[in-house]
């Protein structure tokens, strides 16, 4: 994957992260402070947490194909670093009462929900993606008559 797909996954995870962080608020809001208002500066709030979100993303960067271990480990650290920002993040924050357990634990769980979603999502997309180019190197392949896998192979032997 060269860095400008990389850099346009990402964005489309922004915009994923800001559907999936305003949906969370609406029900950590509903649940835990039914009563809070806020002003047109509430609207911001899911996109800044979805642009902070997809800062520790950039950790899945490789110019090559990552082994499975690579990859578990760097979307491990992805998560921890995403959970991390959030939480320290509600910490530091004067409107979210970090003083109630359960509020802290809803956060969390909503990142983890978030985070689960998010990669569900893009492997959805990555697989679709995959599926339409195996289908248009097949018919590639169909409409010249050439196999490309034993081409290689025979380029290679020659």
């Amino acid at each position: 994957m060269t860095l400008r797909q990389f850099l346009i996954r990402k964005l489309m995870l922004f915009f994923t992260l800001s559907t999936l962080i305003t949906i969370a608020i609406y029900i950590l809001g509903t649940s835990f402070d039914p009563a809070a208002r806020f002003g047109y500066d509430g609207f911001l709030s899911p996109l800044i947490y979805a642009g902070v979100c997809v800062v520790p993303s950039l950790v899945t960067w490789s110019k090559r194909e990552l082994k499975l271990r690579e990859l578990l480990l760097r979307e491990l650290l992805q998560f921890l670093l995403t959970e991390t920002i959030v939480l320290g993040l509600a910490f530091r924050s004067s409107v979210i009462d970090t003083s109630r357990p359960a509020v802290v634990i809803g956060i969390a769980g909503s990142v983890l929900v978030i985070y689960l979603l998010a990669f569900l999502i893009s492997w959805a997309t990555n697989s679709a993606e995959a599926r339409e180019t195996d289908r248009e190197l097949q018919k590639f392949q169909r409409l010249h008559g050439v196999d490309l896998c034993v081409s290689n192979e025979t380029a290679q032997e020659n």
